[in-house]
Formats: structure tokens, sequence, C-alpha cells
């Protein structure tokens, strides 16, 4: 690994991106969640026609507006992207047994809805994939204040690539404006990280940007797929 972040140093975003498919031809996949990085990397992918394979996860419980933004970015970019939906087994299961909403009651039982509707579809999602691209910034949460932009991901033995790990939030907003890119107008409304509807909602003046998610609980606010 030392090799690859020798040859990553100083690169730009695009740059980088380039030299990992290079390295690893078809091999190379963004997960997006249509997030405002998510987007800026989506952008940078297309508008650089990147070979890329782009993929999203689609619980069953995301909003209409996130809806919408997958049908805008599609219209505007014109490029395909895979969405990896969850088994309707376990799901039917679930519901059965827990009910629709069980979430709300325990860490533990949000963390099994979780992993039902996100991360098992993403490890099929990638399944023979060497390098996994993701929009996390270490900004983003206390969690994620060590993130390197490449680390090793031991659990599913490949490459996670960070490339917009250093950005702020307002470089960030500054890609999106001078590119105009399309991103979700919940947005507009106070909602930073956005994920499940009955899991996020928008924050107050200064709150901590992920505040909005799982806003019931003390956690870590993370999902099981980066930690």
């Amino acid at each position: 690994m030392t090799d690859i972040k020798t040859a990553l140093a100083g690169l730009s975003e695009t740059a980088a991106i380039q030299y990992l498919t290079e390295q690893f031809p078809g091999a190379v996949a963004f997960s997006t969640s249509f997030g405002q990085e998510d987007q800026v990397l989506a952008d940078m992918i297309w508008r650089n026609k990147l070979p890329v394979r782009v993929f999203t996860l689609d619980t069953g419980r995301l909003f209409q507006e996130t809806y919408e933004l997958m049908d805008l970015t599609r219209a505007r970019y014109k490029q395909p992207f895979e969405t990896y939906f969850p088994e309707t087994a376990a799901v039917e299961k679930l519901v059965a047994e827990k009910g629709f909403n069980s979430f709300y009651d325990s860490v533990e039982n949000r963390k099994e809805c979780c992993f039902i509707r996100k991360v098992v579809p993403l490890n099929r999602a990638l399944q023979g994939v060497k390098v996994w691209i993701t929009g996390l910034r270490a900004e983003q949460s206390e969690n994620r204040q060590a993130l390197e932009a490449l680390e090793w991901d031991e659990a599913r033995g490949l490459y996670k690539f960070n490339p917009l790990v250093n950005w702020t939030y307002e470089e960030m907003l500054a890609y999106l404006d001078k590119n105009n890119v399309p991103f979700n107008k919940l947005h507009n409304q106070g909602f930073i990280s956005i994920g499940c509807a009955p899991c996020t909602r928008a924050i107050e003046p200064g709150e901590h940007p992920r505040a909005g998610r799982w806003w019931w609980e003390q956690s870590k606010k993370e999902c099981g797929l980066h930690g």
C-alpha cells in the first residue's frame, strides 16, 4: 500500500482516480448515496469519463427527494449506475418479527436494520472490487477524524479510497456551485447528512452535521458501512 500512497501523493482527485483505474482495471467502484460529497465525485468521474463502476443502495426507506435526484442525475450525465436492494426474505422476516420501525427501540435494533438494508447489499455490490471509492470527509464526524485518503479494508479485502477526505464543507459547496452539480433539495431545508427518511431530520443552527442521523440515540452515528 505504501507504493500506491506514494504514487497518489500530490495528484488531483481525478488524476488519483485515473491512476487507480489503471492499476486495477475493471475493479474500481464508487458507492454513492447521492449526498453532496458523492455528487462531487460523480461529477468528477462522469465529467472526465473515468472507467469507474458507480452504484447506489436503495434501502426501501429513502426520501422521495432522493429518488428525484437520482433521476435528475441520470438525465444530467446520461450515465448508468447500478442499484442494489436488500434481500426480500430478510426484510420480510425483520418486519414480521419486529414491525416496520423497530430501529427506534434500541441501538441494536437500528444496527440490525442497517445491516439488512445497507451492509449486506453493499457487500454484494463490492464483490470482485479491488478499490472502493467513497465520499467520506474527515470533517463529517469525530469518528472520521483519523481517516486517510487510502486505507485497507481488512474485512472486505480491498482498498478504500476517500479522495475528499481533507475537503471542507465550504470547498464542497463551492465545487457544486461552480460546476452546477445537481444536489438534493433537502439540503436547503436543514438536512446535511441524508439517509433513510425515518432516520433523518433537519438540524438546527449550530448542531453537529451528523446530529440529524438517528437523532433519538446516543451512539457513534454510523450504520456499519464505514465502521
